[in-house]
């Protein structure tokens, strides 16, 4: 058996079989209107009546009925337009804005047409990260813009309903939010967001009285690029990552975070992303001009385990996906590269996404189906369909 994700819309590299089955998907991309034409589809590798033909060009009557076997197939999908962040309707996690266009987009799925709509568009200000957030029955989207104040919105009332703005985050004191992540310590919900700009000081929120409110500033003027939530040893923890220092690991002491110490060997680091593996934690680092590093926690501080060549990226990211656990390398200038986590915590080399530019990788699931869904800096989303492909006689 083999696992992989399929593109939804970019068709160039599937070797397709262009049978009965997929007279569906020919029909589609015929009437598809294209500035590149059908042959942006890729070709079909057989049956011989249509080998070498793109997909849609292929008449669909004329498709011959194959016999049976196991095949997978992607579904069509709807495009997010240029610069659309995409988040998912009550799933945890989030999308990321691109400054450029500006807008946050919920992504929903639709069961009866079998595929993805973004049915709420929120035009905001340069965004540079958008954070769904459950509280209670409350859905909350977090906007961290680089210009105007960074702002709350809510759900108005039912799951349809239009969002609005909940609150002015910081109240003017975020200079440059660059990253937004969440946690529940001691039964509160917190909110933490990295400001990168020279004189900022990231902030982490506690939300209170229907709103999210300063309950610590951290360690100022360091230009912080991201914030990560986790567990070492039982307690929570903070990491902390910036362009003018080494990354810091801060220990929750009750009321607060007080630094604990820093991570050795790792200047430069963007981002910081943890995954467990048997009780055991590790934290995959990013940087743009080294290798990326996955560090593996020794009971007082971080060691490393494996280095992955990793120049022009700034996405180094675990998820679990269908029940399997990844780690995505996502690059600007080259494609992006799926790893699987062994069950030592070791990264093997999957298979490569032509995603341009991938800022955030989001897991999603509609009924029993997954999907992957990375949201692009440079260009449209890319939405891949997680498949397992029978590759027995």
């Amino acid at each position: 058996m083999r696992v992989s994700l399929m593109s939804l819309w970019d068709l160039r590299c599937n070797p397709w079989c262009c049978h009965c089955g997929l007279r569906w998907l020919l029909a589609w991309l015929g009437a598809r209107p294209s500035p590149t034409g059908p042959e942006g589809g890729g070709r079909c590798q057989g049956p011989l009546p249509h080998q070498g033909t793109p997909p849609g060009a292929a008449e669909p009557a004329t498709a011959p009925v194959p016999a049976p076997r196991a095949a997978a197939v992607p579904v069509p999908a709807v495009l997010i337009p240029r610069g659309r962040a995409v988040l998912a309707r009550g799933t945890p996690g989030g999308g990321a804005g691109q400054p450029v266009a500006g807008g946050c987009a919920l992504l929903e799925w639709d069961q009866l047409g079998g595929r993805f709509r973004a049915q709420t568009v929120i035009n905001c200000s340069s965004p540079v990260a958008c954070h769904p957030l459950a509280v209670g029955d409350t859905l909350l989207l977090v906007v961290a813009q680089l210009g105007g104040s960074s702002w709350v919105w809510r759900c108005s009332s039912g799951p349809d309903s239009p969002f609005i703005r909940h609150q002015a985050l910081g109240s003017g004191q975020l200079h440059r939010p660059h990253a937004i992540t969440t946690a529940r310590l001691g039964g509160h919900l917190y909110l933490g967001v990295a400001d990168s700009s020279k004189g900022g000081t990231s902030t982490v929120f506690r939300w209170s009285s229907g709103g999210f409110y300063p309950h610590q500033r951290l360690r100022p003027w360091q230009r912080d690029t991201h914030l990560e939530f986790l567990e070492l040893g039982g307690r929570a923890a903070l990491v902390v990552c910036s362009a003018a220092r080494r990354p810091l690991v801060y220990h929750w002491s009750g009321g607060g975070f007080a630094p604990h110490t820093d991570i050795p060997h790792v200047p430069d680091v963007y981002a910081a992303k943890h995954f467990r593996v048997k009780g055991s934690v590790f934290l995959c680092l990013m940087r743009f001009l080294g290798d990326a590093k996955v560090m593996r926690w020794e009971g007082s501080m971080f060691r490393e385990v494996q280095q992955v060549p990793a120049r022009g990226s700034l996405v180094f990211q675990p998820l679990l996906l269908a029940g399997q656990r990844y780690v995505l390398l996502g690059n600007d200038f080259a494609p992006s590269r799926v790893f699987r986590l062994s069950a030592g915590g070791r990264l093997e080399p999957g298979q490569e996404l032509a995603a341009p530019a991938p800022r955030v990788f989001v897991a999603l699931a509609a009924g029993r189906q997954h999907f992957l869904l990375a949201t692009s800096f440079k260009g449209a989303m890319q939405i891949y369909a997680h498949v397992t492909e029978d590759i027995g006689t």
